[in-house]
């Protein structure tokens, strides 16, 4: 899979020089900076600490099964057009090359979603899921919102109701408070009718 990520640092640089310190324990395999800039620091085959612990589906060691992007911002504005498109122009080389379907493509707060928020809510998911780079829910019949956030991929067994459906809305529905509604429980329910997560054998 791949999971996207925001540095939340005051710099390109300034995340540049972390996740290349040995003593920060962090690392990712790509670093997009706001002007397009992109870094490889760590080879696609290799493992990066970049999602730390975590699930997504019956994956508990991201880790080892994902490759890491990180965006240069610091989750309170919108990323800039450059930083998209060479976002998107790496996600299909990536994608072409191992290959991750569009739905295998997360962030960060979908596998950690008691302790994480990147790429925030200020993260344009749509844009992505237009060109095929990730998904997007449509409206359906609702269901039951836990059993189909499991089906989907949320560690549902492992992290609390409140922060699994945080983590939905942040991406999904952002901006959306309040306690859930059916519009939670028929997106998440088209999600896992279409997407569910462990249908096939992960290739990366």
């Amino acid at each position: 899979m791949i999971v996207l990520h925001y540095t939340a640092m005051t710099s390109a640089e300034a995340a540049l020089d972390r996740l290349c310190d040995p003593l920060a324990e962090v690392s990712a395999h790509y670093l997009i900076c706001e002007r397009g800039q992109i870094w490889q620091l760590v080879e696609e085959d290799m493992r990066a600490w970049h999602a730390g612990a975590g699930q997504w589906g019956a994956v508990g060691d991201i880790n080892s099964r994902s490759i890491g992007i990180e965006l240069a911002n610091l989750g309170t504005h919108p990323f800039s057009q450059p930083q998209m498109a060479a976002l998107e122009a790496l996600l299909r080389r990536i994608m072409a090359r191992w290959p991750i379907p569009p739905e295998r493509v997360i962030g960060h707060s979908d596998m950690a979603p008691d302790r994480k928020y990147d790429p925030g809510a200020r993260f344009d998911w749509q844009r992505l899921a237009r060109q095929g780079l990730s998904i997007w829910p449509e409206a359906a019949e609702p269901g039951d919102f836990f059993t189909d956030a499991a089906r989907f991929g949320y560690g549902i067994d492992r992290f609390s109701p409140e922060a699994v459906l945080d983590a939905f809305r942040l991406r999904f529905r952002p901006g959306v408070t309040g306690p859930l509604d059916e519009t939670d429980r028929g997106l998440i329910a088209d999600l896992a009718a279409r997407f569910p997560v462990d249908q096939s054998t992960p290739t990366a």
